[in-house]
């Protein structure tokens, strides 16, 4: 018997680092030596106190039950913290703040809270596909808003204000930008809260990438007013070097907070205390800690750069994040045709640009989540690449 999927699922497609995983796991199994410098899945462990926390607390013998679908109290004190210190966001850990499995889950409960179907949701191209692959489960009407390179990843805003904006109830932003490492300003934040405050959409912010390689981490909830109609997520993962533990938080107003955990809680039955306390322990983390990852992410980036630059690649050097992106050479008829080549050639696997949306066809990707070793390897095959 073959029982018929959910509509829902034609709407999507399986994740492209899936499916490339597995191009590149038959490559190997052929005999291919592929150095992978496509997903931005942290190498590097969290502190030592974090770990030695999560021991401490995992030997003892009554935290191994059920959890809070909101977290343990320490832990949306920490987060509120946390926001207090690095962004000068005041937050009120009882209802302001909603730990989350990572935020990629956010993203899913954001969309299932707010979105009936047919109502319109922003995202942005180029951008993180997981926002249009959830709108389209949801039943959204899903609008790409372009980002341009000459206005350093920034939306046109006259572009903007002209488009049909009848139905749209959402709009996903990015900043530090992934794919191309663009910052935030809090002159874009204060535009991005008045084109919600005037239309009445509900502004999503997706802001894991502050601590990488950026000096000032800024918060869109900084701006006066925006938790009025703005929600931004947050994660553990990038800054923490914690992508496995999955820790995530939403923070917004008690009423938008309320609404997520309707369906959060309906999903989840919380997360494994000493991995909360672990947590805990993370957020009180201070500047040498990120002094530290960011001192080992400026070594790799230069490798990165060089690469690039080997390829025939344009630059913007002043980009952050976990990622570097690279505009491809007119000679290129598409970013996947050069990153093929160079996969086929030399074993090394750069993501091309067209899986973040159109505008990023001419450009490519490079994570720097491996070891300096491997980045001098993959230069070096590069390099003789015939």
């Amino acid at each position: 018997m073959i029982i018929e999927p959910a509509k829902r699922v034609s709407t999507v497609q399986e994740y492209y680092f899936s499916r490339n995983n597995r191009r590149l796991d038959a490559m190997r199994k052929s005999g291919v030596d592929i150095i992978n410098l496509g997903i931005g899945s942290p190498d590097m462990p969290p502190a030592k106190e974090v770990i030695d926390t999560l021991s401490t607390e995992a030997a003892k013998p009554n935290v191994h039950g059920y959890q809070s679908y909101i977290g343990i109290p320490e832990l949306r004190e920490a987060y509120s913290n946390w926001y207090k210190e690095w962004y000068g966001v005041e937050l009120n850990p009882a209802n302001e703040v909603l730990p989350l499995i990572g935020s990629k889950e956010g993203i899913m409960h954001i969309m299932m809270a707010f979105i009936n179907e047919g109502d319109g949701v922003l995202v942005p191209d180029p951008g993180y596909p997981t926002y249009s692959s959830v709108a389209n489960l949801v039943g959204a009407r899903t609008t790409k808003y372009k980002l341009y390179e000459e206005l350093e990843w920034q939306p046109n805003f006259d572009e903007l204000e002209k488009m049909d904006l009848k139905g749209v109830k959402m709009m996903w932003i990015n900043y530090p930008n992934m794919p191309t490492g663009a910052p935030a300003s809090m002159a874009l934040y204060e535009k991005i809260v008045d084109f919600g405050r005037r239309h009445n959409i509900l502004i999503c912010n997706d802001n894991p990438y502050s601590f990488i390689l950026n000096e000032h981490p800024i918060s869109m909830l900084s701006i006066p007013g925006a938790k009025d109609v703005a929600i931004e997520l947050n994660s553990m993962s990038k800054a923490h070097n914690m992508a496995g533990w999955r820790f995530g938080m939403a923070a917004s107003n008690p009423e938008v907070i309320a609404t997520v955990l309707k369906v959060k809680s309906n999903m989840d039955s919380g997360v494994f205390r000493p991995m909360q306390s672990a947590a805990v322990k993370a957020l009180s983390l201070k500047k040498d800690w990120f002094d530290s990852i960011n001192k080992e992410y400026r070594e790799r980036q230069k490798y990165a750069f060089e690469i690039m630059e080997t390829l025939g690649c344009k630059v913007n050097k002043k980009q952050g994040g976990l990622f570097v992106w690279a505009r491809i050479d007119d000679k290129w008829s598409s970013a996947e045709a050069q990153s093929d080549e160079v996969l086929n050639k030399t074993g090394v696997f750069i993501t091309p640009g067209f899986i973040f949306g159109s505008q990023g066809e001419r450009f490519l990707r490079i994570s720097l989540c491996a070891k300096v070793a491997v980045f001098q390897d993959a230069l070096n095959r590069i390099k003789n690449m015939k």
